[in-house]
């Protein structure tokens, strides 16, 4: 391994060694208190664009399987850790991470304080930052402070396009069949679809760019807001979209930036947080029942609202249904008449936890009673 350094766009520099491929990355550091599910997290498009720093010690140890990925292909734009495993050591295991993340030419850092890390980063927010290695490593601070702090921001960027299919793709239900579901994909993840097929739904998973005549010719029952990167204030047309489908009548359901897609077509505003929620271990409140659900999250951005809140929409009273146990974030909202509902966490969450899965029920009882 070849000397590497990450900088940070306020100036602080950490150094270590590669970690993956080789060369020269930049993008928001943002950090990630899952312990597990390390190959999911780096392939949930929702990190496109983004640094991300494993709180947990070591990663790597389970190596890389060819069944747990949630798209396509590695979409963080670059991986920092403290302990990189020397071995993989599981059954399943095709390859190992480093070797992954060399083949998908993904640049990362090891050896690193990540504590210190982690710690500067919740109290100065989540920031532009680099990693440099091989001969990018090379040149002076300076330049490299300079290429960190010349990067687009997260706040303003317009990332789902970038991130949804091309083409129109379905999953058939497993079992019989009950529902046919319109899935926008703003940056979907593979087991979604899945949660739906094995609740009898087919689902059309369509790019983002889906007009409403589009879904109606696919007859759906239900539509569905997926989770995506960048800032939800960019997406106008998906929020008209959302205003459309609810002008219908037809029941949808969203998720993480889907939820913030909802939000804004029901009136709220949005907003970028601090450093945001990323890992497997938040804690949401659903104020319709009081249950607590630990949930996994991958958020920087966040609707404004309060527990409880109340408030008119041209669809009807709506209300913010879930927020967040630690500091009251806004982490869903709903139509009173229960033909819209989202949240911001992930209930298909692959490692889990599975604490919200009943959500996906609770929308195939939403389109049974249409």
């Amino acid at each position: 391994m070849s000397d590497a350094v990450m900088v940070l766009e306020d100036g602080r520099v950490f150094r270590g060694a590669s970690f993956g491929a080789t060369g020269e990355t930049l993008g928001e550091a943002v950090f990630c208190t899952a312990m597990t599910g390390y190959q999911e997290t780096l392939t949930d498009p929702s990190y496109h664009r983004q640094i991300v720093v494993a709180t947990a010690p070591q990663i790597g140890n389970t190596g890389w399987n060819d069944e747990d990925d949630e798209s396509k292909k590695i979409w963080v734009a670059g991986y920092v850790v403290r302990d990189p495993a020397k071995r993989a050591s599981n059954w399943r295991a095709t390859t190992t991470l480093q070797d992954e993340l060399e083949r998908q030419q993904v640049v990362g850092i090891a050896g690193i304080d990540t504590r210190a890390l982690v710690r500067h980063l919740r109290s100065r927010g989540s920031m532009k930052a680099g990693i440099f290695s091989g001969a990018a490593a090379a040149a002076s601070a300076e330049e490299l402070l300079a290429r960190v702090t010349g990067q687009p921001s997260m706040l303003g960027a317009d990332l789902a396009e970038q991130v949804s299919t091309d083409d129109v793709y379905t999953i058939e239900p497993i079992g019989e069949y009950r529902f046919t579901v319109v899935a926008v994909d703003l940056g979907i993840k593979t087991n979604t679809p899945r949660m739906f097929a094995e609740r009898g739904m087919r689902v059309h998973v369509v790019p983002s760019g889906v007009t409403l005549d589009q879904i109606k010719e696919l007859n759906p029952n239900g539509v569905f807001l997926s989770n995506g990167p960048g800032d939800p204030a960019t997406q106008d047309n998906a929020v008209e979209l959302t205003k459309a489908v609810l002008g219908e009548g037809i029941p949808l359901f969203g998720i993480c930036f889907g939820n913030q897609i909802l939000g804004r077509a029901l009136g709220l505003r949005t907003y970028k947080m601090k450093f945001g929620h990323r890992g497997i271990n938040v804690p949401v409140i659903d104020h319709t029942t009081g249950q607590i659900s630990i949930t996994a999250q991958n958020h920087g951005f966040a609707l404004e609202g309060e527990a409880g809140q109340r408030f008119d929409t041209p669809f009807g009273a709506a209300e913010v249904s879930h927020t967040c146990a630690n500091d009251g974030t806004v982490e869903g909202v709903r139509l009173i008449d229960g033909r819209a509902f989202s949240v911001q966490y992930h209930p298909e969450a692959a490692a889990g936890p599975h604490d919200a899965a009943y959500l996906f029920d609770r929308f195939a009882g939403l389109m049974e009673g249409v």
